[in-house]
């Protein structure tokens, strides 16, 4: 059972999972490498746990307190109870959604045990902004795909950003990293899947015929935030989509564009 201890002092070892996250830099040290993230709101904190992830230790404000207590009553580990200006301190904000957890990082499952049964996969190259990552989860959750699949420099769908923009969705939609892409490239072929790169380009297809026919199985992959796709990843696709734009713009943010094709592809 869940061990409740009132804090009145930052320097207490015991909060080592809450007492840097005003540090970016050992955050991102922290949390990839150190198997913890966090999972910050209660909704979110129940979505983690619903998915069976395993909490370390839970930080909340004394008003939230009865509310957090029938979701970790069968935990052992600490719950951290302090006053709303000293987990201001803390964080460096306010913390108006009341409750903070870190969790034990799950392992990430097997690539072809994600795509065996798989028709639609979200693919991302290289994002590198927490709040778009988070914000696709959430559109994948919403409008409907499989699985999503990150590269190896992508950034991190756990990191606590990633997680409360997405509001839990990155704790709900499967996901795992691939391998570079000529690696990436057989193993998605060997599961009958179409890729498809959402980019600009002479030859590309419109989304709307892309949409009126599209393939059985389809892996729809979006790029950086700055430079788009690769040419590693242009190469390896079997076709090019495109959103058409109007007033000069030529594309949009690639959360939005994620949004706009799984809406296209909806049944």
């Amino acid at each position: 059972m869940s061990t409740v201890l009132r804090i009145s002092d930052l320097s207490d070892p015991r909060l080592v999972d809450f007492t840097q996250l005003t540090d970016v830099a050992l955050r991102k040290v922290l949390e990839p490498e150190g198997g913890l993230y966090l999972a910050e709101s209660l909704k979110v904190i129940q979505r983690s746990l619903s998915a069976g992830h395993v909490p370390r230790a839970f930080l909340i404000q004394e008003q939230w307190l009865n509310d957090i207590e029938p979701l970790v009553a069968k935990y052992d580990c600490p719950v951290f109870v302090a006053p709303a200006d000293l987990i201001e301190e803390l964080t460096g904000y306010d913390m108006h959604r009341g409750a903070m957890a870190s969790m034990n990082r799950p392992r990430l499952p097997d690539l072809s045990a994600l795509l065996s049964g798989a028709k639609r996969v979200v693919v991302l190259e290289d994002i590198v902004d927490h709040t778009n990552v988070g914000a696709i989860f959430r559109a994948v959750a919403g409008l409907g795909a499989d699985a999503v699949l990150i590269s190896p420099r992508c950034a991190d769908p756990l990191y606590r950003r990633s997680v409360r923009v997405s509001m839990g969705a990155v704790l709900q939609i499967p996901w795992t990293r691939l391998p570079e892409w000529a690696q990436a490239r057989e193993i998605l072929h060997k599961y009958g899947f179409h890729i498809s790169a959402l980019a600009l380009s002479d030859q590309a297809i419109s989304l709307k015929d892309f949409a009126t026919h599209p393939p059985e199985k389809v892996a729809l992959v979006f790029g950086s935030e700055g430079d788009g796709l690769s040419r590693q990843a242009l190469g390896v696709c079997d076709s090019v989509v495109t959103i058409p734009m109007k007033h000069g713009v030529d594309s949009l943010n690639v959360a939005s564009a994620s949004a706009v094709v799984l809406y296209a592809l909806t049944e």
